[in-house]
């Protein structure tokens, strides 16, 4: 081997040590991140074994006018980060009323989505194509009310950053598939305390923040720390959704196996007042 071939060879192993330096803390990055996700999902979607809310929904467009919406919701989880069944029954406005949602979410696959319109009586199928759609003309959409399983994004922590005084952790989450999210990347401020996702921001191909999420009021609900005050706003439309939460318990209300389509249409009596 003459001499331009030695410095070629070792020029060689240089960049690849070099490339391997640099990937390790990366993945070592991503693994961690996904970690910190999964804990902060695990804290906001499956606290308990399932439980139960009545929530108040105050919708406030972009000129400022203000509707509201109440409505039970039901929660009652299959596996732990695994498969879970979500149920939403209406109680207010009267144009509203009886209108419930059904969910079957799925760790792997696609979640199933229900949604009955008692005006017409009917029972639509909302398709996975539709994740994004606006949840009852709130600003909050389907995806949103059950969760994304953080498994489907990569995620990369960016450090550390304090959210209205509580220490957090930021994480930018991007999806493994185009055309599985309605953002191209995501930024998630976790909790270090409570592992809640305290504030969420989604952006779009050209880099702009769309929509906010924030945690506004976080309470003790025997013994778990729950967000009982959140928002959603459409930045780049304007406008945006509050949810209040009462009545809270993470007893499952239902067993697993009484979420079926026959709910939509006959809901527990309790929960109709």
């Amino acid at each position: 081997m003459n001499q331009n071939q030695k410095h070629a060879k070792y020029g060689i192993l240089l960049v690849m040590a070099t490339a391997m330096a640099v990937l390790a803390p990366v993945r070592a990055s991503d693994s961690e991140g996904l970690e910190l996700m999964n804990e902060a999902h695990q804290v906001y979607y499956y606290a308990g074994e399932g439980g139960q809310a009545r929530v108040t929904m105050e919708i406030v467009d972009s000129r400022g006018r203000t509707r509201e919406r109440e409505f039970w919701m039901l929660r009652s989880d299959l596996a732990d980060m695994g498969d879970q069944r979500y149920y939403t029954y209406f109680l207010k406005p009267a144009d509203v009323r009886r209108t419930t949602f059904l969910v079957h979410k799925h760790a792997e696959g696609n979640d199933d989505r229900w949604l009955y319109i008692p005006a017409l009586d009917l029972v639509k199928r909302i398709a996975a194509n539709d994740r994004g759609s606006s949840f009852m003309g709130s600003h909050f959409s389907y995806e949103d009310v059950s969760g994304r399983l953080p498994l489907m994004d990569t995620h990369q922590i960016l450090g550390q950053e304090s959210v209205d005084g509580r220490a957090a952790t930021k994480v930018k989450s991007t999806p493994k598939e185009a055309g599985t999210a309605d953002y191209a990347y995501r930024l998630t401020w976790v909790c270090n305390e409570s592992h809640l996702p305290l504030r969420e921001e989604y952006y779009g191909d050209d880099g702009e923040v769309q929509r906010r999420f924030e945690i506004l009021e976080v309470a003790d609900v025997e013994g778990i720390p729950t967000a009982v005050k959140r928002s959603m706003e459409d930045v780049d439309g304007g406008g945006h959704t509050l949810l209040h939460f009462s009545e809270l318990s993470y007893e499952p209300p239902l067993e697993a196996q009484a979420y079926n389509e026959r709910l939509l249409k006959n809901p527990p009596r309790e929960y109709t007042r």
